[in-house]
């Protein structure tokens, strides 16, 4: 890497290098640390002698900005840069619009911030320890090899053809979903696939109708577009779907694990679901995001497989299956919108990363996926039984189950007496991370409770946690 510096003229150059230099240490541009080229080199880059860099050289190391190493060479000396004076930022005429797109920081956003609890009862996150590292290194390693032959320059914004081939025969044996690789759109996780939908069928002052409690990130992005947003309240069937307003273009569910109680649609709603967007012309995204974990009963269809006219848009994501890192997702979407959607898409980022995507498409075929999504199973199913265990016997007096068949987190709602915020509060000053549900409301009643995820907690961590927030809860009573 070659140092920029411009020398002017061919006098005092000695001093002209030394104070480039100089300014470029006092400004944190050239970082502590940072190896210096050789003497020899940089005067041949530089076009003069060596003895004019040595002389530069010599006056940074008498000001203790430069040292030596024998045997490695110069490095620039550890010290404290000196902060440049900064003029009076001027408002920007877009004040008013970025102060808008601030206040939408979401719930799930903010959560991230706060130091882990040595107890996390985090929803949403899965277990890394299960992850099998070594299939998906060799993966990797393929993925490389492909790219290292690939001679073209263009990808589609669809996603790879083997990847959308892998996902859709995936889907289709573990969910119901009825698709073709043609269908699919890969996405950078389910966040991106919503927003791409959302970007094509919502403009300002239409209406979107979602479930009320709901998944926070979806709220702010339907409002971000200048969505009319319509918060529908959920029973224990899911959402109340003769409440949803005429005029309503865009619907958006969990119907097979509703977020964040978790209970899902039944049969007779998600029926009505589908005869209600009929009549308003209305497209509904299905978003399936942890339904791959099923613990008692038939698994429900697909609301996307009880589709006859084109009417659902079918989200899921590998993020939580797999690892947060990966951050590749899908949809799968009607004719009707795929084309729009895979032009946004391009718009927003080209294609998501090819050689992930090549890597994925090799995990899911030789058959880690279905593997590891066993394996989890029932590592989540003992996490889930004992959480239930206790919710029935010791912390009976103040939470109860919501009845839940699906997925790595569930809600216990609390009795009236509980001030379930002070909870939270007192259970992470035990170590012990808590998360309400109160934050998932937006206009219905908020139903105090907890929601309780269980994918990233040991199962020999869950006692110890649950004896601490008992503990917590006698104190409080």
């Amino acid at each position: 890497m070659e140092l920029h510096i411009r020398l002017e003229g061919r006098k005092g150059l000695a001093d002209q290098l030394y104070q480039q230099l100089r300014a470029g240490i006092d400004s944190g541009h050239l970082a502590a640390g940072t190896q210096l080229p050789p003497t020899r080199l940089l005067a041949e880059q530089l076009g003069i002698s060596r003895k004019t860099v040595a002389e530069a050289y010599s006056r940074l190391t008498y000001d203790n900005l430069l040292s030596g190493v024998v045997g490695r060479g110069t490095f620039i000396t550890p010290r404290r840069p000196l902060q440049p004076e900064s003029a009076e930022p001027l408002p920007l005429a877009a004040a008013d619009t970025l102060e808008r797109w601030r206040q939408r920081a979401t719930v799930l956003g903010r959560r991230t911030l706060d130091a882990p609890s040595r107890y996390d009862f985090v929803g949403g996150a899965s277990s890394k320890a299960q992850f099998p590292y070594d299939q998906w290194r060799t993966c990797l390693q393929y993925a490389l090899r492909r790219s290292q032959r690939h001679t073209e320059r263009q990808f589609s914004s669809q996603g790879l053809p083997e990847l959308r081939e892998a996902i859709a025969h995936h889907i289709a044996f573990a969910r119901g979903v009825h698709c073709a690789a043609a269908d699919v759109l890969v996405c950078n996780g389910a966040q991106q696939a919503l927003d791409l939908i959302a970007r094509v069928l919502v403009e300002p002052g239409c209406k979107v109708a979602m479930e009320d409690p709901g998944y926070p990130p979806a709220r702010q992005l339907f409002l971000a577009l200048g969505a009319q947003l319509q918060a529908v309240p959920v029973d224990d069937q899911g959402l109340c779907v003769e409440q949803i307003e005429p005029g309503t273009r865009l619907i958006y569910v969990t119907p097979s694990h509703q977020f964040p109680l978790g209970m899902p649609m039944g049969e007779q709603r998600r029926q009505a679901l589908l005869t209600r967007a009929a009549e308003l012309g209305a497209l509904i995204i299905e978003d399936d995001y942890d339904c791959e974990f099923r613990y008692q009963g038939p698994a429900a269809e697909a609301l996307q497989r009880l589709d006859r006219h084109g009417l659902v848009a079918y989200v899921g994501t590998f993020s939580k299956t797999l690892l947060p890192e990966l951050r590749l997702g899908y949809a799968i979407l009607p004719a009707a919108v795929l084309q729009a959607a895979c032009v946004a898409k391009h718009l927003t980022d080209w294609h998501s990363p090819s050689l992930q995507q090549w890597a994925l498409a090799r995990f899911i075929g030789e058959g880690h996926l279905n593997k590891h999504i066993r394996r989890c199973h029932e590592v989540y199913s003992a996490r889930r039984e004992r959480i239930l265990a206790r919710l029935d016997s010791d912390l009976a007096p103040w939470l109860r189950a919501v009845p839940a068949s699906a997925g790595f987190h569930l809600s216990a709602l609390a009795e009236p007496a509980v001030d379930v915020e002070l909870l939270v509060n007192l259970a992470r000053k035990v170590e012990v991370g808590l998360y309400s549900l109160a934050p998932f409301f937006s206009q219905a009643p908020v139903r105090p409770g907890l929601l309780l995820g269980f994918g990233a907690i040991e199962l020999l961590d869950i006692d110890p946690a649950l004896d601490r927030v008992r503990d917590t809860l006698q104190r409080l009573s």
